[in-house]
């Protein structure tokens, strides 16, 4: 159960850094991976980021029936109107404390499908769990497809991998599939020189 505390906010995250200028290749130190942020995308800010967190703290946290403690830190969160985010962080995770991270990772999948099912009535949620590869490197993936009632959509891709005791994500947000599409290109096209 502490590792679902550790791993759950990488889909919402606390704000910490953030992105460079639409368009311009973002770089990380840390992971030794680059990414080219997509024309047209804007850094978000951190109050803007700390609203749409709190939301989702609170929809888990009602979901779970305790307080979620977030160990997470933003590498960056970047937008394309108020529906498509790409938002990219890492936490701490040991397996010899906080169990496997297989295991975690169905956890939080399974939370968050709860979460949607219970929080949005009305809608239909799909879930798959899968794993993809990104530059040679092998990552959990977690789909939800939502369908609200009024026709819209919305989906959400979670990838995430162990570096080392870091548990490192990447999560796609949107409404517009065109936006979704420039996101998951450019998030596919990423580097690690690992």
């Amino acid at each position: 159960m502490k590792s679902f505390f550790y791993i759950l906010f990488s889909i919402v995250i606390s704000s910490n850094l953030y992105a460079q200028n639409s368009g311009s290749m973002f770089y990380s130190t840390e992971f030794k991976w680059k990414i080219q942020i997509p024309e047209g995308f804007e850094k978000v800010d951190h109050e803007e980021w700390a609203r749409f967190q709190g939301k989702g703290e609170q929809a888990l946290e009602k979901t779970v029936g305790q307080d979620v403690i977030n160990q997470s830190k933003t590498i960056f969160v970047v937008k394309s109107g108020n529906f498509n985010y790409l938002e990219t962080n890492y936490q701490p995770f040991d397996t010899k404390t906080d169990g496997s991270y297989e295991e975690a990772n169905a956890f939080i999948n399974d939370i968050v499908y709860k979460s949607f099912k219970e929080n949005m009535p009305n809608t239909k949620v799909t879930n798959t769990r899968t794993k993809e590869k990104i530059n040679n490197l092998l990552f959990y993936k977690n789909t939800f497809e939502i369908a609200l009632p009024n026709g819209i959509s919305m989906k959400m891709l979670m990838f995430s991998r162990l570096f080392g005791k870091k548990d490192f994500s990447v999560n796609i947000m949107f409404m517009d599939p065109e936006k979704g599409d420039e996101m998951l290109t450019a998030w596919k096209n990423s580097i690690f020189n690992n």
